[in-house]
């Protein structure tokens, strides 16, 4: 050990191989009868005339009765926690797609995020430290889109909540309330959802013209107008019955089809009663199977697509044309042609007007969760017996035994 003078020393060591010598400067003081030393750096790094200055640097601070370490120590803090709050929100995001991407149930709910924020966000608010973002920025991106493009503005909104609260948890915001938090803060800035959001409901057809629709949906060839007749048997989403795994799902004893939570819209598991037209596509697709899904798509190992459904229809509305026969369209909605969705909301109208069935009965076979009685329902074990009584008269009025002897052909 050196002495310099003033608290000054040069430490040399012996190095890990042979003949060699480690120097370093520390600083040595005595504090409330307590002898310290701190570390200035190596000798290679720092030369005599800085190690000097360093030193009366922290014997400034010792006759201030502070502690250099203390202050030193502080100080780094200090720049690590400013160096934390200067990521941008693009990182921020980034991140936060990376840390809960695996919880979500497909790519395309990932690719939605990356778009929206790549739009919407990222040209106003992307590069900035995610520390600096304010209400005003939040409101920048909003305000043009919350009249006129509403639910995309309030998906954007939500994302852009959960981005800030991720960044605060992780030392990246400063503590307080969250720019982009509709309760108590945006919703005095911009009108409530239920004034400007125009539902635009999925082109359905009349309840009254499924069975017509469904003999003629049994002479179409492939494996599509099959998912689709099994889609409207079941009154599920297309999605789900699209992705049908031959594994996990199907239980033919029980005559039941159990939708795995991950696959639902809710994330909640849905047992649908199978109704013996429904029963009979299942076998008939066990026949001719292709993969691990039950209605498979042309390429490899992937399930239908999502337009697979719809080309059905359209083929169907195209043939009909050409027949000059009336297209099926929904005439609620400017006779826009219907989709594999609406025959869900065509399911519904004819529980409330052709069935003495309660609406909660209904909107549990839909798995949608609207009222207590809904709920309930779910916790008691989910009404199966009820809804397979229910499921059975639909399956009667699209067409019953006809459908059964057109699945056996």
């Amino acid at each position: 050990m050196h002495a310099d003078g003033g608290g000054l020393y040069l430490q040399v060591t012996a190095g890990k191989e042979k003949g060699q010598l480690n120097k370093s400067w520390l600083f040595r003081y005595k504090l409330a009868r307590r002898e310290r030393q701190m570390g200035l750096g190596s000798f290679n790094t720092i030369g005599l005339k800085d190690a000097r200055e360093e030193a009366e640097r922290w014997r400034k601070v010792l006759k201030e009765g502070k502690d250099p370490i203390e202050v030193r120590d502080a100080e780094r803090a200090g720049q690590q926690t400013a160096k934390a709050k200067s990521v941008t929100f693009k990182w921020c995001a980034t991140a936060y797609v990376a840390a809960h991407e695996a919880g979500w149930r497909n790519a395309k709910h990932r690719q939605q995020w990356h778009n929206t924020l790549s739009t919407y966000a990222y040209p106003i608010i992307g590069n900035l430290p995610v520390d600096a973002i304010d209400t005003g920025m939040v409101m920048q991106i909003l305000q043009p889109l919350w009249t006129e493009k509403n639910e995309t503005a309030s998906r954007i909104r939500g994302r852009i909540e959960k981005i800030l609260d991720w960044a605060t948890v992780n030392g990246h915001r400063s503590d307080g309330k969250n720019p982009a938090q509709w309760q108590g803060h945006l919703e005095h800035l911009l009108a409530a959802r239920s004034k400007v959001h125009k539902v635009v409901n999925h082109p359905a057809l009349p309840w009254e013209q499924i069975p017509e629709f469904m003999q003629e949906l049994r002479r179409v060839e492939g494996l599509a107008a099959k998912c689709l007749e099994y889609t409207i048997l079941t009154a599920a989403r297309s999605g789900e019955s699209r992705g049908t795994p031959w594994e996990g799902e199907i239980n033919t004893k029980d005559r039941v089809w159990i939708v795995q939570a991950s696959r639902m819209k809710r994330e909640r598991e849905h047992r649908i009663p199978l109704t013996a037209p429904a029963l009979a596509i299942i076998e008939y697709m066990r026949e001719v199977r292709q993969n691990d899904y039950v209605f498979p798509g042309d390429k490899g190992a992937e399930p239908l697509s999502d337009m697979a459904l719809t080309e059905v229809i359209r083929r169907v509305n195209q043939a009909r044309k050409k027949a000059g026969l009336p297209l099926w369209v929904d005439p609620k909605q400017e006779n826009r042609e219907v989709v594999p969705h609406g025959f869900r909301s065509s399911f519904r109208d004819w529980v409330d007007e052709a069935t003495a069935y309660a609406d909660w009965l209904a909107e549990a076979a839909l798995a949608h969760a609207k009222g207590d009685k809904v709920e309930a329902a779910y916790k008691r074990g989910d009404a199966l017996a009820k809804r397979r009584k229910l499921m059975e008269e639909w399956a009667d009025y699209c067409g019953g035994e006809v459908l059964l002897q057109a699945a056996a052909e």
